[in-house]
C-alpha cells in the first residue's frame, strides 16, 4: 500500500487549502477506510476527519464546519477541503488507511486503528 499526500502550503488566517492523497492499495481500493491526521507533538497524531469504505465520514470538533472530507469515485483518492484556516490549523497532515471498517464507529478513530501512512504534507496558517 502507497500514500501520497499533497497540496499542503502556506495560507494566510482565513485562506483555503485542498489536500489530495493519492493511494495505490492491494486489493480494491472499496475495501479500505482512510482518513486524515495531523501532528499535534512529536508522539501524537490528531484525527482531523474519516471516510470509512460504507461512505460514514466523521470530523474532529475543531474542523467542523470548516473541513470537508472527500473520496473520488473510484476511492483511490482522498481530499480534504481546508477552509477558513486558522493558525492552530498548522500541521503536517497525514492521510492514513485501513484495510475494512475502524473498531471506533463514533468519531475519527485512533490512529492504532490504520495500518497504513503516508509521509505527510505540511500546511502553515499565518495570522
Amino acid at each position: 500500500v502507497q500514500l501520497v499526500e499533497s497540496g499542503g502550503g502556506s495560507v494566510q488566517s482565513g485562506g483555503s487549502l485542498r489536500l489530495s492523497c493519492a493511494a495505490s492499495f492491494y486489493y480494491n481500493s472499496n475495501v479500505y477506510s482512510m482518513a486524515w491526521f495531523r501532528k499535534i507533538s512529536e508522539k501524537e497524531r490528531e484525527g482531523v476527519a474519516s471516510f470509512d469504505l460504507d461512505g460514514s465520514t466523521n470530523y474532529a470538533d475543531s474542523v467542523k464546519g470548516r473541513f470537508t472530507i472527500s473520496r473520488s469515485s473510484a476511492m483511490n483518492t482522498l481530499y480534504l477541503q481546508m477552509n477558513s484556516l486558522k493558525p492552530e490549523d498548522t500541521a503536517k497532515y497525514y492521510c492514513a488507511a485501513t484495510y475494512g471498517v475502524p473498531r471506533t464507529r463514533i468519531g475519527v478513530p485512533p490512529s492504532g486503528e490504520y495500518s497504513y501512512w503516508g509521509q505527510g504534507t505540511q500546511v502553515a496558517v499565518s495570522s
